[in-house]
């Protein structure tokens, strides 16, 4: 049995924001407001990401929400009409722990023409101890071919709930197979992007890992965790040549591959489903995919979505 990372153990998962922003940048909340938004909808952790200007502090002491360090790095892509960007959360540890930014430390935007020119910043990012997300790729106007040869990015985001509702952009995991069907390994998350305080809590991830900055990170990094706007998965395995997903109440359940169409299981009569199987042998009996991942769909529309399970 193959089981994604996510869903080994028996801990409480927890519930955390990787992007969002203050009054500390353009957002319009202070970010005490967000800290406490968060706690009262379950967040257990959250990063505050403003644009360009790292952060460490709390800034609601009271609040039993951990503050990931991190911030948003931006970079408009010169030439040509119209708008294209490439936007980059990085999160890190404790200042004491390696990470090599300060607080309130204020970077100016890149000046990079294309990937390969914006890994300088990747790499002093990653120098400094931060492990990034390539961001709202639908958004920032960058197919896949566009970003898929930068170096060192753990995830990029496959929901972006503030580029949802204000675009209907960045709704379901865009270029995201394209990428992994090449053989990168890349993670998928859900954040908000929130500016605007009704932009917050509508996308998350959900990790298997303790309450602290250093075991939430790691867990990131090695992909124990999946993300939802709103449905639970409870487990994701393959057994026997067998794909399993175990989740709340849904809809539909989707496997997907970048080699065939999206494999639908879907509830009958207007009723639910819990659970799913696909079996992903060939006439021979072999795995014919590099990976599979799934993604589960409720009757609201709403999904959550799980990290592949790789087979090269």
């Amino acid at each position: 049995m193959i089981i994604q990372q996510a869903f080994t153990g028996s801990g409480k998962m927890l519930k955390g924001g990787l992007h969002c922003h203050t009054t500390r940048s353009d957002g319009r909340g202070t970010p005490e407001e967000v800290i406490r938004l968060h706690y009262e909808k379950g967040y257990d952790f959250l990063a505050i990401t403003d644009h360009r200007n790292y952060n460490f502090k709390t800034y609601a002491p009271d609040i039993p929400v951990t503050i990931i360090p991190g911030m948003e790095f931006d970079n408009h892509i010169e030439g040509g009409k119209g708008f294209r960007t490439f936007h980059t959360v990085c999160i890190g540890p404790a200042k004491e722990d390696g990470n090599g930014y300060e607080q309130d430390q204020r970077l100016e935007s890149g000046k990079a023409k294309d990937q390969y020119e914006y890994q300088a910043y990747l790499d002093d990012i990653h120098a400094k101890g931060n492990l990034t997300i390539y961001c709202h790729p639908e958004w920032s106007s960058t197919p896949a071919r566009y970003f898929e040869n930068m170096q060192g990015n753990f995830a990029m985001e496959i929901c972006n709930s503030g580029c949802a509702y204000e675009y209907d952009m960045d709704c379901d995991a865009a270029y995201w197979d394209e990428i992994l069907g090449q053989g990168k390994r890349i993670y998928g998350v859900a954040a908000d992007d929130g500016h605007r305080m009704y932009q917050h809590c509508n996308g998350w991830v959900m990790v298997n890992a303790e309450n602290n900055i250093n075991s939430i990170l790691a867990a990131l990094k090695d992909g124990k965790f999946y993300s939802s706007c709103g449905p639970e998965i409870y487990n994701f395995y393959v057994e026997d040549g067998i794909a399993v997903v175990e989740c709340s109440e849904v809809d539909r359940i989707r496997f997907h591959c970048a080699k065939h169409p999206t494999r639908i299981e879907r509830a009958e009569d207007g009723g639910t489903i819990t659970r799913a199987e696909r079996d992903l042998r060939n006439k021979n009996g072999d795995l014919e995919y590099m990976y599979i991942r799934a993604s589960v769909v409720d009757k609201n529309g709403k999904i959550a979505w799980t990290n592949p399970i790789f087979f090269e």
